[in-house]
């Protein structure tokens, strides 16, 4: 780590392992690990999040877990003010922070900033709002993103009914994308250096539906009724989560648990497939093949900070181009 007080960012597709390497690495330079993801901030989210357990943390220090309660509103803004609030304690300790995420919003806001997106009109909410509540209303605003903005599309899941939202009531309200507002908004917060995991794509949904056999064995099927006992006012952020949405279907009664499973596995792969469409976009990251990635590699990436080629593509680990 460099005396600029720089972010190294770990970062990456679901399953891929970046957790793991983030600990390797803050405990090589004595650092503590900053979350970046938009569901682990919450309590009681443990199993279907994949939160690091306090084994799996290793001894380190992490910031931004569990901090709020399910329902709680939580938007890239507040992460960007609260990751300030951990990065500058990290840092008035005299110690380095590795970010570990694989929400491409967080991410996104710590690598290039946070655009002014302004607000919505009460009608266009309220409209919104109803489309939403329709039959198969989340399906078609993000068809309707897809079509209209795709560059925003492809970073957020189409569960994720609050957001989807509020990119489509842009989008017609100012009749611009909002990833026109993203390509040209100020200053980041941090200087970072980014570096991206991959693992060829069979290898990385095997670990995928591996996990989530494990997150079943964990008792995600207990955490969701668990959840909705202790926080009634948490069944929106559940439906607009992978992992706990399909078992909200097998509690109504519209999905067998074989069934539950089966969704799970396959809207994580395409969560996964989207995550890593939208790390391509940033041409000085460095991506790295999760398997041999070694403490030492990454560290080798943070300095210097690796810069793109000639034809803007993204620097990488021979063999493991970004486009598996």
């Amino acid at each position: 780590m460099t005396a600029e007080r720089e972010l190294l960012v770990v970062a990456g597709p679901t399953g891929v392992g970046k957790s793991a390497l983030a600990v390797e690495v803050a405990r090589a330079v004595g650092g503590e690990v900053v979350s970046a993801d938009s569901r682990q901030v919450y309590r009681g989210l443990d199993v279907g999040t994949a939160t690091p357990t306090a084994e799996e943390q290793g001894g380190i220090r992490h910031h931004l877990l569990d901090v709020l309660d399910p329902g709680e509103p939580v938007s890239a803004g507040w992460y960007v003010r609260e990751a300030r609030r951990a990065v500058a304690d990290v840092w008035g300790r005299d110690r380095p922070v590795v970010v570990v995420g694989g929400s491409t919003l967080y991410v996104h806001a710590l690598v290039a900033g946070l655009a002014d997106v302004p607000g919505l009109s009460a009608d266009t909410e309220r409209q919104l709002a109803a489309e939403m509540g329709s039959a198969g209303g989340a399906d078609r605003l993000f068809q309707e993103l897809a079509r209209v903005d795709p560059v925003a599309a492809q970073t957020l899941d189409p569960t994720k009914s609050q957001r989807l939202a509020r990119l489509v009531g842009v989008v017609r309200e100012t009749g611009r994308p909002v990833s026109e507002r993203w390509a040209a908004q100020g200053e980041a917060p941090f200087r970072t250096r980014l570096v991206v995991l991959n693992r060829p794509r069979e290898e990385l949904y095997a670990r995928i539906e591996a996990r989530v056999d494990r997150m079943i064995d964990g008792g995600l099927e207990r955490e969701v009724v668990s959840v909705l006992e202790r926080w009634p006012d948490a069944r929106a952020l559940l439906n607009a989560t992978i992992g706990y949405r399909e078992w909200l279907l097998v509690l109504a009664g519209d999905r067998t648990r074989e069934e539950a499973i089966r969704l799970v596995k396959r809207n994580s792969r395409r969560y996964a497939k989207r995550q890593l469409t939208w790390y391509r976009r940033y041409p000085d990251a460095l991506w790295l093949d999760a398997a041999s990635a070694s403490v030492t590699r990454v560290l080798q990436a943070a300095s210097p900070w690796p810069q793109g080629s000639a034809d803007g593509r993204s620097t990488r680990e021979p063999g493991l181009p970004p486009t598996q």
